[in-house]
């Protein structure tokens, strides 16, 4: 991955021009920021010049990053940056859209993700997948939780149930759902079928937890649960979060990449990328005079 030393024109942006941005705008490649911290990190997931393309539209420019191990990892940036592209090219989800190919490369735990040999369904068992909106099934809320071990071929009542408590309790929602796991998930309230729906993403004990704007739909109480809750998971799992929202970002992350029109602008440390950003733009969009 580049080195600091290698960007140039990042000691001309600190003059207040967006020489970063106006050269990614002109469709010129330009090295991501990266922070001394980045370069020693042991990644859970690593990507190297990855690139996407929608039939001829490119959507991923070159990114390569690492997503560290046993921490929370936030992607930020403008809508249409790539940060929901790039989260779902690791659970391979963008395979099912027509036209879709890539180039580069993408690991998880050394294994790589693209490999022709790859079984996509086994790759995404070990990625836990929440998306923006709340998606119970329509079932009940112990069926939901242990459906992917349903799928998975394990059936017996003493594994589901103790694997049905530990999500939940996981989720910060056992002592909510514990008298009502008969009942239909769909009769949960939002803030309550994230949760379950974080609990189904990690019953099987995924590699990593993808959080796709986990919050978006979500009330401002329900928010602080599921910001709260992303913190006690990140003791027990990696979780790479997309975000819109710059103080979310800042809680609940330990390193942050911003990314700019497909590309990765600039990486760090969270407080770095807040406090002591490299880049001008970077500082300019996460206090929200900028983007």
């Amino acid at each position: 991955m580049p080195s600091m030393a290698d960007h140039p024109v990042q000691d001309e942006n600190a003059q207040g021009v967006y020489r970063v941005i106006e050269a990614i705008r002109r469709g010129e490649s330009v090295d991501p920021a990266l922070h001394p911290e980045m370069e020693s990190l042991e990644g859970v997931i690593d990507i190297d010049a990855f690139n996407l393309y929608y039939s001829q539209a490119r959507a991923l420019f070159d990114v390569s990053m690492a997503i560290p191990k046993g921490k929370v990892t936030a992607l930020i940036g403008p809508s249409g940056c790539g940060k929901s592209t790039l989260l779902r090219s690791i659970n391979r989800m963008n395979d099912l859209i027509a036209g879709v190919r890539v180039e580069g490369n993408m690991s998880l735990n050394g294994s790589p993700i693209y490999a022709p040999h790859v079984d996509v369904i086994g790759l995404r068992k070990r990625l836990g997948m929440v998306f923006q909106k709340p998606n119970p099934f329509p079932m009940s809320i112990y069926e939901n939780v242990v459906y992917p071990l349903r799928i998975d071929g394990e059936n017996r009542k003493s594994v589901l149930d103790e694997a049905c408590e530990r999500a939940l309790r996981s989720a910060a929602i056992w002592d909510e759902a514990k008298d009502r796991l008969k009942q239909s998930a769909l009769g949960m309230s939002g803030g309550q079928q994230q949760r379950l729906c974080i609990a189904r993403a990690v019953v099987a004990d995924p590699d990593v937890l993808l959080l796709d704007e986990p919050c978006s739909a979500l009330d401002p109480i329900a928010t602080l649960r599921i910001e709260e809750l992303i913190q006690e998971i990140a003791e027990r799992y990696t979780v790479l979060i997309v975000t819109h929202n710059m103080q979310q970002a800042m809680r609940v992350s330990d390193y942050t990449a911003f990314m700019y029109l497909g590309r990765l602008v600039e990486y760090g440390p969270t407080s770095g990328i807040f406090r002591r950003p490299i880049l001008t733009e970077t500082e300019e969009y996460v206090t929200g005079r900028f983007g």
